[in-house]
């Protein structure tokens, strides 16, 4: 985490946070360190995501990945109908001052899974509050994985 609040806050509830910049690696944890890496909402925000992801795994036994579904389909239809850049609950920035570097949707995620040999444990799709079961590609804003590392 970056975020001094955020820091703050963690330290508050008695939760383990890292102070710094994925980017940067996990350098300074041994190999197993952790249960789980949690990575909620900070993949799309780093230069690197494939190297965060196996530093994570480095050091997780787990890794919990969650991101904006940038293809679910109040996204599309922004694109397509209003052409514009999609803002809503899970991607509220303006073009121009989003932390998002990487815009990826749940199948481009599961694809990057299978092509790292990455086991994908189970998966959770929300829109808002609510779990999405049909479609989730379409119909989920937000999804939730839980990864291990190679496939064996």
């Amino acid at each position: 985490e970056i975020d001094q609040k955020a820091i703050a806050e963690c330290v508050r509830r008695g939760v383990n946070v890292l102070h710094g910049d994925l980017d940067e690696g996990l350098s300074e944890y041994p190999d197993k360190s952790f249960h789980y890496v949690i990575l909620n909402g900070s993949l799309s925000e780093v230069r690197h995501p494939r190297k965060v992801i196996s530093e994570a795994l480095r050091v997780g036994e787990k890794v919990v990945v969650g991101f904006p579904n940038f293809c679910h389909l109040g996204a599309r239809l922004q694109i397509s109908l209003l052409g514009r850049v999609p803002i809503n609950r899970s991607l509220p920035f303006q073009w121009y001052d989003t932390p998002n570097l990487h815009f990826l949707s749940l199948k481009d995620f599961i694809l990057f899974c299978r092509q790292e040999g990455l086991k994908v444990l189970s998966v959770f799709h929300f829109w808002g509050y609510h779990r999405v079961y049909f479609f989730p590609n379409l119909f989920a804003d937000y999804s939730i994985f839980l990864i291990t590392g190679l496939q064996g």
